[in-house]
């Protein structure tokens, strides 16, 4: 499961990625994360000093995207392509993030304690600022946040939905794309 992302400091966010996912975060220690990796733990810290030094990284890499998407918007007209673009970049953003929001979902109580938790949703919220128009009726603003939980969904929930995952994947932007174009036909 560990992508070859490159780099010693990504393969040991991938690998405990890996292990937190398979025994969980408070069960995985910084030896076993070092073992898979066959590395000293000593060689680990040069990197990483703590799990939770781990985590924050993998969630900062991971959620670069979404940042930048979040800047790119802040420059851009209120169109409907824009919004449309918008959220063609959020959902690839979303799934390149899979694997860490799999670990923030199956580990609730202790990414209420990370310093990671609150900044994800002001990051969703900052997005939904760019798609949602401050003068719409309550009905559209609904869909335009209908469009973004539709990409959530997609992204996270439509794996356990038999088929194609591209088909998936295309079928999830389609109906974020319609709802979003309802919301702003609607104005």
């Amino acid at each position: 499961m560990a992508q070859a992302r490159g780099n010693t400091r990504q393969r040991i966010q991938d690998v405990a990625l890996e292990l937190f996912a398979e025994q969980g975060y408070e069960k995985t220690s910084l030896r076993e994360i070092a073992e898979r990796l066959d590395v000293t733990k000593a060689a680990l810290y040069y990197h990483f000093k703590t799990k939770e030094d781990i985590i924050i990284g993998i969630f900062q890499d991971l959620t670069r995207p979404m940042d930048e998407l979040i800047e790119w918007a802040a420059e851009q007209p209120r169109t409907l392509e824009t919004k449309r673009e918008i959220l063609r970049r959020y959902q690839k953003a979303l799934l390149a993030a899979a694997p860490l929001f799999r670990f923030m979902h199956e580990n609730q109580a202790t990414v209420r304690d990370l310093s990671i938790g609150l900044t994800f949703k002001e990051r969703f919220l900052a997005l939904n600022e760019f798609i949602q128009e401050p003068d719409s009726s309550v009905k559209d603003k609904v869909r335009a946040v209908s469009a973004v939980f539709a990409m959530h969904a997609g992204a996270f929930f439509m794996e356990n939905v038999e088929g194609d995952p591209e088909e998936k994947h295309a079928a999830v932007l389609e109906v974020a794309l319609d709802l979003i174009e309802q919301a702003q036909s609607g104005r």
